[in-house]
């Protein structure tokens, strides 16, 4: 399950990847994505808040997935969080097509 969890930020996370290929940008780091989305994205009204919320939640079960050796996810989390990132690339598909 913790691997499902990792995809679905990966998923959304590449989601983004692909609004700052349209903006013809690109950063290193993970925080300088994610922080060019709230800034061009979510501030601006584009996306619901919802999604920064998504993304900050995904990333931290990454995190703790990836570097706590004991950390555990519950199947409804993940499920919640595939959930979540279906919406996210529906979202950004969706913006992407206009």
């Amino acid at each position: 399950m913790i691997a499902a969890a990792n995809r679905s930020y990966y998923a959304m996370f590449h989601c983004i990847r692909a609004l700052l290929v349209a903006d013809g940008v690109d950063y290193k780091k993970h925080s300088m994505v994610i922080g060019h989305f709230r800034r061009e994205y979510v501030k601006t009204g584009i996306f619901d808040t919802k999604f920064s919320e998504y993304i900050d939640s995904a990333f931290d079960i990454r995190t703790r997935s990836d570097y706590d050796d004991f950390y555990l996810i519950s199947k409804s989390k993940v499920e919640q969080q595939i959930k979540n990132a279906k919406e996210f690339y529906d979202k950004v598909k969706h913006y992407l097509d206009k």
